[in-house]
């Protein structure tokens, strides 16, 4: 059986930690932040944490990293 490709357009998206959770950037953080309150903008600066396990194995399995 042929090896898996890595689905490329979810590697520039997420990234998997060294304990294999699964870390990306939050939306709506790219322009029109004047209309957001600061602790807004200061919170979706920070990565978020993918909360769903089905989800996330799934992701690492797409990555290759499971």
């Amino acid at each position: 059986m042929p090896k898996m490709k890595t689905h490329k357009g979810l590697l520039k998206r997420v990234k998997v930690s060294a304990r294999g959770k699964v870390r990306y950037n939050r939306s709506n953080a790219g322009h029109l932040m004047s209309g957001k309150d600061g602790n807004r903008c200061r919170r979706m600066r920070k990565h978020s944490v993918l909360s769903n396990p089905k989800l996330a194995s799934r992701i690492r399995r797409m990555l290759g990293v499971a």
